[in-house]
């Protein structure tokens, strides 16, 4: 009989936590039920017109027909650059401090597999999107966590955040090689301003470790607030890269496109595992996404602006049923502490039973995380309509709940 061989990488991953509520909500929907889904992060508006008219008008020429660039066509790195320059004031060099990735999470999870090995020790704050810390398990790397806390504002507690961190320097070894950033935070939506990437950097230049920032909910902002960009400091190249996507930004998910920049050895380091592993782009999808970062950004606008509006829709709805939602100075999600009548049950029990019984689809706290644990995150994925009809069903739900608890 032949014995069974183990794939010994794949099984340092444990059960997928949000694999159960994808089950469910399959399930219902193959049996023909209406799931109202803010489970993924998942853009549901048109790509704008000009990028997809781009698209198709180099689809077809039959020069882009062949292989690709790894590291991204020139054109795509300089408008990369140009986007630096004109949103933040930094300058990249588009041949050392640039590279295209097939998303920002591929290019994050290629970059630790081109960096990280076994002995090396990421801090990685939680909750914390999952392939931020699984992509260093997954290369034999160790993962040291601790609680991201933030202010009723919103922001970052630096005071806790910096302790935590000088902390988790000083108590292990050998000493973490990296730290990964996320902001705004994912799930979260925690916001910082530039003086923490300054204490950041400085901290990094003193005890010698690599920043790893991950901005891809950038340009969804509200109120007046405006993400930062590490780069922005004098120095931050020395110990940092920054990766960011067109997915949420400009609607593209599906077309996966994004970037890593920043420190050279970083860089030169992903550019030379991704000429092993892969082509490149198409390179339509590079030259439409050029268009994207080169044109005018009226559109990303009137993503944010949309964004914004099914913050205040869904905080009204969800409020009439008898949940509370804090209002988020950034990102595409909510991160909503459970209801206070469901709150022994735990979120991935209340997020099955929320889907199965009102047919409203929630990504359980716990899957970012066990610092997670308490938390939903609703990711505003669904029109008003539907939103009203989910604060609907929410309602006859939470008065269900009150009755069990009578």
């Amino acid at each position: 009989m032949f014995e069974e061989i183990k794939f010994e990488k794949i099984n340092r991953l444990p059960k997928y936590v949000f694999a159960s509520i994808n089950e469910i909500k399959t399930a219902m929907r193959q049996a023909g039920e209406d799931v109202i889904d803010f489970s993924m992060g998942n853009p549901d508006g048109m790509t704008p017109s000009h990028i997809v008219e781009k698209l198709c008008e180099c689809a077809k020429k039959p020069k882009n027909q062949g292989y690709s660039v790894s590291k991204g066509i020139y054109k795509l790195r300089e408008a990369i650059a140009k986007w630096y320059e004109r949103k933040y004031h930094v300058f990249l060099d588009t041949n050392k401090e640039v590279c295209v990735c097939m998303g920002s999470k591929e290019g994050y999870a290629h970059l630790i597999q081109a960096i990280a090995g076994a002995g090396d020790s990421a801090i990685v704050p939680e909750p914390a999107y999952p392939i931020h810390y699984y992509a260093f398990i997954l290369n034999g790397a160790n993962v040291i966590k601790f609680p991201i806390k933030s202010t009723s504002g919103g922001e970052l507690d630096q005071d806790v955040f910096f302790a935590s961190l000088q902390k988790a320097l000083s108590e292990n070894f050998p000493k973490p090689k990296f730290v990964v950033v996320n902001f705004p935070h994912n799930p979260t939506t925690t916001i910082v301003h530039l003086d923490f990437y300054q204490k950041l950097v400085d901290l990094a230049r003193k005890e010698r470790f690599y920043i790893i920032s991950d901005i891809a909910y950038a340009d969804l902002c509200f109120d007046g607030y405006q993400t930062p960009s590490i780069l922005q400091i004098e120095g931050a190249k020395d110990v940092a890269v920054e990766t960011y996507t067109l997915s949420k930004s400009y609607n593209m998910a599906g077309w996966r496109i994004g970037f890593v920049v920043g420190n050279q050895k970083m860089i030169k380091a992903l550019q030379d595992i991704k000429s092993w592993l892969d082509y490149g782009l198409y390179t339509p999808l590079q030259v439409a996404a050029t268009s994207a970062l080169n044109g005018d950004e009226k559109c990303v606008a009137e993503i944010r602006e949309n964004y914004k509006n099914r913050i205040e829709v869904i905080r009204e709805s969800f409020s009439q049923a008898g949940w509370e939602l804090p209002a988020p100075k950034a990102s595409m999600f909510i991160w909503a502490p459970l209801p206070k009548i469901a709150q022994k049950m735990g979120s991935l029990e209340f997020s099955k039973r929320l889907l199965q019984e009102a047919k409203i689809a929630l990504s359980p706290g716990v899957g970012f995380g066990e610092y997670g644990e308490g938390y939903v995150r609703i990711a505003l994925i669904e029109n008003a309509k539907r939103i009203r009809q989910a604060g609907r069903n929410l309602k006859v739900f939470l008065k269900k709940l009150e009755n069990e608890n009578a």
